[in-house]
């Protein structure tokens, strides 16, 4: 870990040689990008340079009290002053692990999630709504907003496929780990032998894109427009209303038909399109990265079996946290904090564990 804080002091001092150049000041987008830099690395080397001066003079306080051994008061002084300083630096060493840990600049967003019903049929769309409700609680209780951007019911009132925003504070953080396929283990209504069946859902977490990360050419677009259907075919409205937007570089297809106005339709079509396209690119760009990067990413695949929800044992097992809870029913009921606590902690002592 010093290695690492000596490296990025090293790189610090370079960056605030190059603010102070004559030449560069003038170059308003250079000094921008040197500025946002040495605003990330400030903090660390701040409390680097306190570490150091810590332990200078714990040096010192040791170096006294081993001398003091003919001074009861002199020696009793110099305990303390060792027992303090120790403690400050156990305290700093947090506060430096903490800083080492690269921040994640999604964090903060909106964001974009869909659920799909996967395996199991029916028993899978009314548990892709149970979901749903979950997450509308959870997010209802960390005062954060949520607005239904796309859905498609089932005849048995489950859900085959919704897309929703939710909006606010650090939405990004407390939600992006929800991706992957979520296992429900029950025994289905319409099952007269009370055998178990396996269902699961997929969750699909996107940071809300801004227009100016994803460029989208109106020439790389076709945009149909149809009448809304409901379950079974039932007509929702009379008008053509429903949009479909093709992005035909990438193939990507997003419909909506949940408002009564063909612009809001495509407004909110748009808006999930261009988080898929953002969440796309990140993922190429992943995909070129070091193994070790990859490595960190890996929970975001949703193929992954992330979470396992036991109905009959009211337990729920988070596969990537090694977490299992006997409180199933209040995580359906919104109290995902104990899991989604014990899933940052991991992603902090991975990302701390590659950053040193």
């Amino acid at each position: 870990m010093l290695e690492k804080l000596q490296e990025l002091e090293r790189k610090y001092r370079k960056l605030t040689e190059q603010m102070a150049d004559p030449s560069i000041a003038t170059d308003h987008h250079k000094m921008a990008e040197l500025a946002k830099a040495c605003a990330e690395l400030a903090e660390p080397v701040r409390l680097f340079q306190e570490y150091r001066r810590l332990t200078k003079e714990l040096a010192q306080a040791q170096e006294l009290l081993a001398e003091s051994d003919g001074d009861a008061e002199l020696k009793e002084l110099a305990e303390q002053e060792v027992e303090e300083l120790k403690a400050k630096l156990e305290s700093l060493e947090e506060q430096l692990k903490e800083a080492l840990i690269p921040q994640d600049e999604r964090d903060s967003r909106n964001v974009i999630m869909e659920i799909r019903a996967g395996t199991g049929g029916d028993e899978a769309s009314l548990f892709a709504a149970e979901l749903l409700r979950a997450y509308q609680k959870y997010v209802e209780r960390k005062k954060l907003k949520l607005e239904i951007l796309s859905s498609h019911l089932t005849s048995v009132g489950g859900l085959k496929e919704i897309v929703f925003l939710v909006s606010g504070k650090g939405a990004y953080s407390l939600l992006k780990h929800e991706s992957g396929t979520h296992r429900v283990q029950r025994v289905p209504v319409t099952e007269s032998s009370g055998r178990i069946h396996t269902s699961a859902v997929t969750v699909a977490v996107l940071p809300e894109a801004e227009e100016v990360e994803v460029e989208v050419n109106p020439e790389d677009l076709r945009i149909d427009v149809f009448r809304a259907t409901g379950p079974g075919g039932q007509s929702v409205n009379t008008t053509d209303s429903a949009v479909r937007i093709t992005h035909l570089s990438t193939g990507l297809v997003v419909s909506c038909q949940d408002e009564k106005s063909q612009h809001k339709n495509k407004t909110k079509a748009m808006k999930i399109l261009r988080a898929r396209l953002l969440d796309m690119y990140q993922a190429q760009a992943d995909a070129e990265r070091a193994d070790e990067r990859r490595a960190q990413v890996k929970s975001g695949d949703r193929s992954e079996r992330i979470r396992t929800y036991n109905f009959p044992q009211n337990r729920v097992t988070d596969h990537r946290a090694n977490l299992t809870l006997y409180s199933l029913e209040r995580v359906m009921e919104g109290e995902f904090d104990q899991i989604i606590e014990a899933l940052m902690t991991k992603e902090k002592e991975e990302k701390l564990s590659a950053a040193i």
